[in-house]
């Protein structure tokens, strides 16, 4: 089994907390993560994992060592009980883990029942560190999922389309949202053609005979269900008109590219998406790996009315970091410009261009890095806070 970033902070959270939530898209692992710290699983949308969970409460609640939930969601009954067992002994620490592919119908039972006894951790799938650089242009084609290509790459894009499918059609649907199949499949391919753009909720809503209101709650639970991002624009003070409308990205490029029907990589350098695609990954790459060290990065993207931009804005322990974002051998020097006078707006104390270079070249707070190596500059960053 391949060692997830998670992992340590999952330990150092269950070592604080009676419980904890381990969160994440279907399929990202969670389950496999969960079996290897213990062998007393449960999944709550089995009827008869339900039943030994309520003949055996009793015996499982007094016994020593962990006891992983998995769906814990689908089981709303569940956490009364979860609380009372945590007040019966509150210096019991590393109790319950609970699994959970839907954040806000498992936050949601948490804030009612379990505030304050539960520590919330997100599993992403497979994340660059965690594979190795040799890994970078199949994790960006196919994606992070670890049955999807990731680590078998003849799986892509048939299982992201079968994924995709369930999700309309199944998952969806059961965890609240009211579109049919049809439409749910029609708004993820128009958001696989929108990806990394400005949202637009009213266009989008016309091409799907809907209201802006309704398009954006059907992407509350696409987001919700770990399916796409909402990168919200900078909003701080500057003696210029800033963009307000977020922009969404589809959180895993194998994902986007089984929508955009890419297929190999020729195709996706050949597609106009290409740059966009690369931008969302590398996005991804970074703040999912950051959330795994448990850093909260502040993430937000700048945009000028006339034409300053910044594809990440980042606070990493009161020091904010610009990244430009390039789908290219290398940086150039009118790129290293570009973001030095958008930089200079937000006086960012650390700017970079992140491209596929192979020589990276950076100085103590600025210059041009391929994806490891800034994931590596972020995450000391952050630790030093300087």
């Amino acid at each position: 089994m391949k060692r997830r970033l998670a992992t340590a902070m999952l330990h150092a959270r269950l070592a604080r907390f009676p419980a904890a939530a381990l969160l994440g898209p279907r399929q990202s692992g969670k389950t496999t993560l969960a079996r290897s710290l213990s062998r007393r699983y449960y999944d709550a949308e089995q009827p008869a994992d339900r039943v030994r969970l309520d003949l055996d409460w009793e015996a499982i609640t007094s016994e020593r060592g962990l006891v992983v939930i998995d769906e814990a969601q689908s089981w709303p009954e569940l956490f009364p009980r979860l609380r009372a067992a945590i007040d019966a002994d509150r210096r019991r620490n590393g109790r319950f883990l609970l699994l959970g592919s839907v954040s806000p119908g498992l936050m949601r039972e948490v804030s009612e029942s379990l505030a304050g006894r539960l520590a919330r951790v997100e599993l992403t799938p497979f994340l660059l560190p965690e594979l190795g650089a040799g890994a970078l242009a199949r994790l960006w084609l196919n994606g992070g999922f670890p049955d999807g290509g990731a680590l078998r790459a003849s799986r892509f894009p048939a299982w992201q389309r079968d994924y995709l499918a369930l999700m309309a059609q199944r998952d969806l649907p059961a965890w609240g949202l009211p579109a049919r199949p049809q439409v749910t499949d029609r708004l993820l391919h128009m958001l696989a053609v929108v990806h990394g753009q400005l949202w637009n909720a009213t266009a989008v809503g016309q091409s799907l005979g809907l209201s802006y209101h309704t398009v954006n709650g059907y992407l509350d639970y696409l987001e919700g269900a770990y399916l796409i991002r909402r990168l919200p624009p900078w909003s701080g003070s500057l003696r210029k008109r800033l963009t307000r409308s977020p922009k969404v990205y589809l959180r895993d490029t194998g994902l986007l590219h089984a929508l955009l029907r890419i297929g190999s990589r020729t195709e996706l350098l050949r597609h106009p998406a290409a740059g966009a695609s690369w931008e969302g990954f590398v996005i991804e790459q970074l703040l999912g790996t950051l959330a795994a060290a448990g850093i909260d990065a502040g993430a937000h993207f700048l945009r000028t009315s006339d034409g300053y931009e910044i594809d990440l804005l980042l606070a990493l322990e009161g020091v904010t970091v610009a990244i430009e974002i390039k789908l290219s051998a290398d940086a150039t020097p009118q790129d290293l410009a570009r973001l030095e006078r958008a930089a200079d707006l937000v006086s960012a104390e650390h700017r970079y261009v992140v491209c596929q270079t192979a020589r990276p070249a950076a100085a103590a707070t600025r210059g041009a890095l391929d994806l490891a190596s800034a994931i590596k500059r972020l995450k000391s960053l952050a630790r030093s806070g300087q």
